[in-house]
């Protein structure tokens, strides 16, 4: 597996988040616990998050504010680091431990990219933002997200992910992927 799914959440979040206003920062998300600027600490967060997991290191805190400042040079910034973590000689293949258990590189490069693209969504749908994001992309992580997500890990609360919920007729493929993880559509 190569980083591309990544790469491609990653590009389709950034752009989500350079629409962002300062004006929008504490208005509520699909993520019911989280307002749009703890959402993008969430966003960005995730990325050194990833990058620290790619590299057998446990993650930093998370207590940075990245939504007082430059997000999106912040995102960048975290984005390169979890691709670089992810291309790194061998990390695809190898079985890594994480602070929820063991997962193989390729897995969880896949989850990084789900979570990237969805959190993405997420941002969009609460700041008025078309939420069609990247077809293709979303049609695949679809596929791997019913494929790998069951019922273990939803709960009522969303902890991780919230139940299942039906996509209007028609709904874009980011809608449903967006359905499938918990969120209304």
């Amino acid at each position: 597996m190569s980083t591309e799914p990544l790469e491609q959440a990653i590009a389709s979040t950034r752009a989500v988040l350079t629409n962002v206003t300062p004006d929008q920062l504490g208005a509520s998300t699909p993520c019911a616990k989280w307002t749009v600027s703890e959402l993008i600490n969430h966003i960005v967060g995730g990325q050194y998050f990833f990058a620290a997991g790619a590299a057998g290191a446990p993650p930093a805190g998370g207590d940075t504010d990245y939504s007082a400042g430059d997000y999106v040079a912040a995102f960048d910034e975290g984005a390169a680091t979890s691709v670089a973590a992810f291309n790194a000689e061998g990390v695809m293949g190898k079985m890594l431990t994480l602070p929820f258990g063991e997962m193989p590189g390729a897995a969880f490069a896949g989850l990084a990219a789900t979570d990237t693209f969805a959190h993405g969504w997420d941002l969009a749908k609460a700041t008025g933002q078309d939420t069609d994001l990247a077809p293709d992309l979303a049609a695949n992580l679809l596929v791997g997200a019913k494929a790998s997500i069951s019922d273990a890990f939803r709960s009522p609360d969303g902890g991780v992910f919230g139940p299942e919920r039906t996509a209007p007729e028609g709904a874009s493929n980011a809608d449903q992927l967006a359905a499938f993880l918990g969120r209304t559509v």
